[in-house]
């Protein structure tokens, strides 16, 4: 089978998890990417990053881990960082983010053209989404969005939003997915699984059940590159649930939305 030309466009930031005083590259964008590569296909990474010590720790892991970085730009700001704290119920939150670089980064045409050239794009946290998907109208490139981090996701084929374990809220979530136009609309919904909609009846599937959880931070992220991947082989709706629901579980087993090395944060 041929592999699957993707990329990823838009956030990349370095995860400082506050109560175990380590960090990790992550971000939407970033996390989609590694787990695509992950999953035996090629992805590029179009986005920004600071000339600074963590801008060269994110190329760094991005590199290591086979994603095209070649669409990768280094701009006077901050390299972007999102500070992870728990709760008094147990359960991580965000507690401040800066955007940094991420905030300036509008691809040029000479990106654009690029992926109009490839087979599926990703859009994570980008400023002016809709600018990028009407360039790429037209185009061969099918375009998918996560609405979770970037609500607007008019004319994409498949749109992903996350809700808490409500069958409720997920059946409102997919509603407004569904008004939105996209061919595909799926809504995980933490413990109670995921559902999706491809145009016929809504299939749902439950969670992969684990000895232990290490850290939920990017499962999302790796559930989108699952299903992604199994989409654009041409599977049935119910397999691509199974396929991000799988991945999903990998990921929870460490810290971060990939595998690597933490660093201390300083």
């Amino acid at each position: 089978m041929r592999r699957i030309s993707f990329a990823t466009v838009g956030d990349n930031c370095i995860d400082r998890y506050l109560p175990l005083g380590q960090a990790a590259v992550g971000g939407n964008a970033v996390n989609v990417a590694v787990q695509l590569v992950l999953e035996g296909e090629s992805c590029a990474y179009f986005g920004a990053v600071g000339r600074d010590e963590a801008g060269a720790w994110t190329r760094e892991a991005l590199g290591g881990q086979g994603v095209g970085l070649a669409h990768l730009r280094e701009i006077a700001a901050p390299t972007a960082y999102t500070e992870i704290d728990i709760d008094a119920e147990g359960e991580r939150f965000i507690a401040f983010e800066e955007f940094g670089a991420t905030a300036l980064y509008r691809p040029s045409a000479d990106d654009i053209s690029a992926m109009a050239a490839l087979d599926h794009i990703h859009i994570g946290w980008l400023q002016e989404a809709g600018k990028l998907r009407a360039a790429l109208a037209g185009s061969q490139v099918s375009l998918s969005q996560d609405i979770a981090v970037n609500p607007d996701a008019m004319g994409v084929d498949v749109a992903f939003d996350s809700v808490g374990a409500s069958d409720s809220a997920a059946r409102a979530a997919l509603g407004r997915l569904q008004a939105s136009g996209c061919r595909v609309a799926v809504v995980t919904c933490g413990a109670m699984g995921s559902l999706a909609w491809d145009g016929g009846e809504i299939v749902t599937t439950g969670i992969r059940a684990l000895a232990q959880v290490v850290d939920t931070t990017g499962a999302g992220d790796t559930f989108i590159a699952g299903f992604l991947v199994a989409w654009r082989q041409g599977r049935v709706l119910a397999d691509c649930l199974a396929a991000g629901r799988d991945a999903a579980a990998r990921t929870c087993a460490h810290v971060g939305g990939f595998p690597q090395t933490l660093r201390a944060l300083k």
